[in-house]
């Protein structure tokens, strides 16, 4: 990942873009690139183009990175601090085969 990381760094570096990358900027892109993603699926969710969708996928992915290198924190030391939260939130017992938001468990 730190290679992944570096070269995304070394991408906005070239183009003089980090002035472009507050957290706020970074929350956009990522919420209309989500948008972009959910829209592969628009009117038909089964027949849609895998290719396209990993390609806006990866977009999200991109700008969530960045976001997370620009706050200066370890991606997977916070998602595991969010699966901590969620496995506490949604007990097996009590979630399982369940969609239902866990204060209605």
């Amino acid at each position: 990942m730190k290679e992944t990381i570096n070269r995304i760094r070394k991408f906005n570096d070239d183009r003089d873009w980090n002035k472009f990358h507050s957290p706020a900027n970074l929350s956009k892109a990522i919420s209309i690139e989500a948008g972009e993603l959910l829209e592969e699926f628009l009117w038909d969710s089964e027949n849609y183009n895998k290719e396209n969708v990993l390609e806006e996928l990866a977009d999200v992915m991109l700008y969530c990175i960045q976001m997370a290198d620009v706050l200066d924190v370890d991606i997977e030391e916070i998602i595991n601090k969010k699966m901590d939260k969620n496995e506490k939130k949604y007990p097996v017992e009590k979630a399982k085969g369940n969609s239902k938001k866990y204060t209605q468990l």
